[in-house]
């Protein structure tokens, strides 16, 4: 018989376990304290339980966790690349970016994805499975004690579609924000989705004020739906449409995530459109250098045009930034490394 991950349980879940096993409930509270504050991983270990009652939760529960099978060091900056190895042999990653103002993870939420983005790695081999709450909560503990700091801002941006695992995401994301856990604040946590608009707005009742991101990369439905295949089942006006319902429920700023590619997307007909639709949106444009990889024969946009491009919108009315390139020295886009590890 598989054994329950205590992991994956909120703190309700635990204290509830333990009224079942005859228990007082705040031993629920002291293990789950256990697991998520104190980031241990061995049932043996709580010592606030006595031998006996440890040796029952051993016999039908675990703690479960992944492990480090590799970690790249950038010579470049301070951006470390963690490949995880799953407990079923399945094979994760994710990255820990340093900042002036302290380390933000970008963590995986699935094993592939099949979202079928043209220029994305993690998605070659399609979608293998979804993470529990308790594996997408092993990523970020395991760097915080491999690297002996606490994280102060988490972007559900690796492998997968966080949208496309709801459920076990959101429950991650309260067992992290649980004061009897890591009390990790909303706010700090940003998720990105290529677009999946009902689960938009279904995000937007959850009453969690996360930053949302959107994975745009163009402003046409056309011209999107040849590199995001998800184009083809949900327009541009209706992803804007739960945008501004999102911003409504939760009067957070909206971040548009646009990957800037030489001549695909970066033309002034791109530019004057997405002025035009994202005008008015309480909203923030990323544009983001193009990662090349071996399936995708298209070029990223100069530096300079990326900057025109930027300028254009600011002038425009749009804040825009571009993102650092971080660790590109080690394959820190999403999905390579683990991709070229797996391949061999």
């Amino acid at each position: 018989m598989q054994k329950t991950d205590l992991k994956n349980l909120s703190l309700r879940e635990t204290k509830d376990l333990f009224l079942e096993l005859g228990e007082k409930e705040y031993r629920g509270e002291q293990v789950f304290n256990f697991i998520h504050k104190n980031m241990e991983t061995s049932i043996s270990k709580i010592t606030a339980l006595s031998k006996t009652l440890r040796d029952k939760l051993e016999k039908n529960y675990t703690i479960g966790d992944i492990s480090i099978l590799e970690r790249y060091d950038s010579k470049i900056d301070d951006t470390k690349k963690y490949l995880f190895l799953l407990e079923d042999g399945n094979i994760i990653e994710s990255v820990a970016m340093k900042y002036k103002y302290g380390t933000s993870a970008c963590i995986s939420t699935q094993v592939g994805c099949r979202m079928g983005c043209v220029f994305c790695a993690s998605t070659k081999e399609g979608l293998v499975r979804n993470l529990t709450p308790g594996e997408i909560l092993s990523e970020v503990y395991n760097i915080q004690k491999d690297l002996n700091t606490k994280l102060s801002n988490i972007v559900l941006m690796g492998s997968g579609e966080p949208l496309d695992n709801y459920e076990n995401v959101i429950k991650f994301l309260n067992i992290l924000h649980n004061s009897k856990g890591q009390n990790f604040g909303y706010r700090n946590v940003t998720l990105s989705t290529c677009g999946v608009v009902p689960k938009i707005y279904k995000l937007a009742d959850e009453d969690i004020p996360i930053t949302l991101s959107i994975s745009l990369h163009s402003p046409f439905d056309e011209e999107r739906k040849k590199i995001m295949p998800i184009g083809n089942k949900y327009k541009i006006e209706e992803i804007l449409a739960a945008c501004y319902y999102y911003i409504e429920k939760t009067n957070r700023r909206v971040t548009f995530e646009y990957t800037v590619i030489n001549g695909v997307n970066d033309r002034k007909e791109d530019l004057e459109e997405l002025s035009r639709i994202l005008k008015g949106l309480l909203c923030h444009v990323n544009l983001i250098p193009l990662n090349p990889i071996e399936e995708y024969n298209k070029t990223k946009a100069s530096g300079n045009a990326i900057k025109e491009f930027k300028n254009g919108l600011n002038q425009n009315g749009i804040a825009t930034t571009i993102r650092r390139e971080m660790g590109s020295d080690i394959n820190a886009a999403c999905g390579q490394l683990r991709r070229k590890y797996v391949k061999g």
